[in-house]
């Protein structure tokens, strides 16, 4: 098992010749004297220099945006932009068909014209808010007992105020 090895450590240094011939003229065109750890090397450091190569093109110019999962800055821009453009598009409909209905009432005449007023019909698109700020009794007893904890601490200091000027 060892003399493989050896063996193979051997032919990797072994001196071969490259050459290019003109198949007409035999004549020598180009010559290298080559082992197989040159070759290994020079396709290794040739590989990675591809690497290289191709990572920078695509980090550093706008060939990125054509990959899948690489977005540009201005496109996230434009989409947030859109999106603000859409909200506010949407409430205003919503504005525009509250009055719409309420005019259509008015002509039918479910409305008196006395009472319809635009700025009301635009106060109902509005959406209140649906939090309940009202106390419930266990809150109220909490802060019934944290008032009177505050008291009785507030009666306490002053207490020791007193005894310590006396």
């Amino acid at each position: 098992m060892t003399s493989k090895k050896f063996n193979f450590r051997k032919s990797l240094f072994i001196k071969n010749r490259l050459v290019i011939l003109n198949e007409d003229t035999f004549e020598e065109i180009f010559s290298f004297k080559l082992n197989l750890m040159n070759v290994f090397v020079t396709f290794t450091l040739g590989g990675i220099f591809l690497i290289l190569i191709t990572t920078f093109i695509i980090a550093f110019t706008p060939l990125r945006e054509f990959i899948p999962g690489y977005s540009s800055s201005e496109l996230k821009k434009n989409a947030t932009e859109l999106a603000i453009k859409s909200d506010s598009l949407e409430t205003a409909l919503k504005k525009n068909e509250a009055y719409i209905k309420g005019i259509q009432k008015v002509l039918r005449g479910e409305l008196e014209y006395a009472k319809f007023n635009k700025d009301s019909i635009l106060a109902e698109t509005d959406e209140p808010s649906e939090v309940d700020m009202k106390a419930s009794e266990e809150e109220i007893k909490l802060r019934e007992e944290v008032a009177k904890m505050e008291k009785e601490s507030g009666e306490k200091s002053r207490n020791k105020k007193k005894s310590d000027k006396n």
